[in-house]
């Protein structure tokens, strides 16, 4: 079972808005640099946006830039990616990833994140 578990996916129209949630069970997520990426059907896990562990510094792929936003409330152990005008290419399944060392480009690769969710689909379409 993952111990990540991410909520807030769902169908919705081209130039709209979903917000994904990332949560834990078994271990608080302020300690940790988190990621956000994404996979569609027969292409490879992509970095999509990350934070670090104090919330200080934010990363995010150029193909979402100035649509999305990662957040982190550690009062509620969660992270948020707020992800507007939405594109069908946004469409993937969406992970959250947890990273204790927080060394390098937090977008990647996917081998730094040793924890991750069960994935939750966004599916872009009209």
């Amino acid at each position: 079972q993952s111990q990540l578990v991410e909520s807030g996916g769902g169908l919705v129209q081209p130039g709209g808005s979903l917000r994904l949630a990332c949560g834990a069970n078994g271990f608080t997520l302020s300690y940790y640099g988190i990621g956000w990426f994404r996979q569609a059907p027969g292409k490879t896990r992509e970095g999509v946006a990350c934070i670090s562990s104090s919330g200080g510094i934010t990363n995010y792929a150029d193909s979402v830039k100035g649509r999305f936003t990662i957040s982190r409330d550690d009062a509620k152990n969660t992270i948020y990616l707020q992800m507007n005008s939405l594109k069908p290419a946004d469409t993937g399944v969406y992970y959250c990833a947890a990273d204790p060392i927080e060394s390098g480009d937090c977008l990647g690769p996917v081998s730094k994140y040793p924890y991750w969710g069960q994935g939750t689909q966004v599916t872009v379409s009209s």
